[in-house]
């Protein structure tokens, strides 16, 4: 069996090593998920959300397991391993509660009944980022399981661990081994396999927006179903009328969790002219107090990149020639470590400022009004997420209904809730993931009339 060694960002040893699948053994998964398909859409709605439910309480007692894997695998601060971990407990039990509620409509019709049924698609393939391993392969399999789905997840190559740890929890569980599998191994041998057999009747990917128009090329030659999740160039919005000190406090979170390694990232802040001097006076105090250091310290608030290859990426953006206004500090030594780093004043116009570094850097770009602040923001390809800073609340839905973002906050920067939709506009994707909206995308509506007249 060939197999492939998983480093730890932290401190760049070999913590495991997992097989990588052949075309044929990925054949056989699928093949294996989709004779096990008919028994499981059988499965009555009440015993497929109580499976669910003991997933989720198989998963929430491994939540510290779940989590020191992830800190090892991921280089993720052990508070936010902690948090994704009880994501996908509630990601499970949420969608525990969609089999007995996933109802069709009965429609009047003249001369008889017309009612719909949701249909599972089959086989679902799910290709799982190296950013947020945990929370992100929830996103695809839970609902399509509640939705009566079988699942072949693909974690990606750096961090496929706990997505291993989790399916194992899941068949603890009740959860039969056919109906969800892992299998580990190259995007370009299992994730692939997954756009061309036939079998495989929708892909979920998270990952770059080249990979993702690679994918939806391939389905569309089965006019396969697709929800992409894919890059992000976010707005974080700082209107002159926002309290400042709030704004500036919470803007290194913004873009340094996970290193900046999260699509969501608002990696463009935009400042009013006005208070710009003010705030970044307000701002450069709290990016270097930000505690870059080993990931597994209670108090760490950022960890070190995934690996050589992002790090030596994210380097090229801040060459000699960056205008680099301060930066904070990161450890030296093994790690791929990056310090939070700030480019101020950034040109809209600019690399840094139309590119997604997925890196812990920042741009600031001063705009002059409401108008222009919209007009930068909407300037990307990109339209994932996004926050907006003010205290007047018509300037707040304004500007929300003005940028061309599929999940913004106001006064904040959430951008994930288990219970909402998730998804991007314009190049950032196709569909959306989470709350209500996601299980549609798992299912095929189906039109019933019956005749009453003879």
């Amino acid at each position: 069996m060939v197999t492939h060694d998983v480093v730890s960002p932290v401190d760049e040893t070999v913590i495991a090593s997992v097989p990588s699948a052949t075309q044929d053994a990925v054949d056989d998964a699928i093949e294996r998920a989709s004779r096990a398909h008919g028994a499981w859409a059988a499965v009555a709605p009440g015993d497929r959300a109580r499976l669910l439910r003991r997933a989720a309480e198989a998963v929430d007692s491994a939540r510290e397991e779940l989590a020191a894997l992830e800190v090892r695998n991921s280089g993720h601060t052990i508070a936010n391993a902690r948090w994704e971990a009880g994501n996908v407990r509630d990601v499970l039990a949420y969608y525990a509660g969609a089999p007995e509620r996933h109802s069709g409509r009965q429609i009047p019709v003249p001369g008889g009944v017309d009612f719909t049924f949701y249909e599972p698609l089959g086989v679902v393939g799910v290709i799982v980022p190296w950013n947020f391993p945990m929370p992100i392969a929830s996103w695809g399999f839970a609902p399509a399981l509640a939705a009566g789905n079988c699942v072949v997840l693909k974690p990606a190559e750096l961090t496929p661990l706990t997505a291993v740890r989790i399916a194992e929890l899941c068949h603890d569980a009740g959860i039969p081994q056919d109906v969800f599998q892992v299998v580990t191994g190259a995007g370009s041998t299992v994730g692939w396999r997954f756009v061309t057999h036939e079998k495989v009747r929708k892909v979920c990917f998270t990952g770059s927006t080249a990979v993702g128009k690679q994918i939806m090329a391939g389905c569309a030659e089965q006019v396969k179903r697709v929800t992409l999740e894919l890059g992000g160039k976010s707005a974080n919005i700082v209107f002159s009328d926002a309290d400042l000190e709030r704004a500036a406090a919470s803007a290194p979170t913004s873009i340094f969790d996970n290193a900046g390694q999260d699509c969501c990232a608002r990696s463009r802040l935009l400042v009013e002219r006005s208070v710009y001097e003010r705030f970044m006076s307000l701002l450069e105090p709290a990016v270097r107090a930000f505690k870059v250091k080993d990931p597994s310290a209670e108090d760490a608030q950022m960890g070190p990149l995934i690996s050589a290859e992002q790090r030596r990426v994210v380097s090229g953006y801040v060459t000699g020639s960056a205008k680099v206004a301060f930066r904070g500090s990161a450890p030296e030594g093994p790690g791929y470590w990056f310090p939070p780093t700030v480019l101020a004043p950034v040109s809209p116009d600019d690399r840094v400022a139309r590119e997604e570094i997925f890196g812990p850097v920042l741009s600031v770009i001063p705009f002059e009004d409401e108008a222009d602040a919209v007009r930068i923001a909407n300037d990307t390809v990109y339209g994932l997420s996004g926050s907006i800073w003010t205290n007047d609340v018509s300037r707040a839905l304004r500007v929300a209904r003005g940028v061309e973002s599929g999940t913004l906050s106001v006064n904040s920067h959430s951008s994930v809730r288990y219970w909402t939709p998730f998804g991007g506009f314009k190049q950032s994707g196709l569909g959306r993931e989470l709350g209500p909206d996601a299980l549609s995308g798992f299912s095929e509506v189906k039109n019933v009339f019956i005749a009453t007249e003879r």
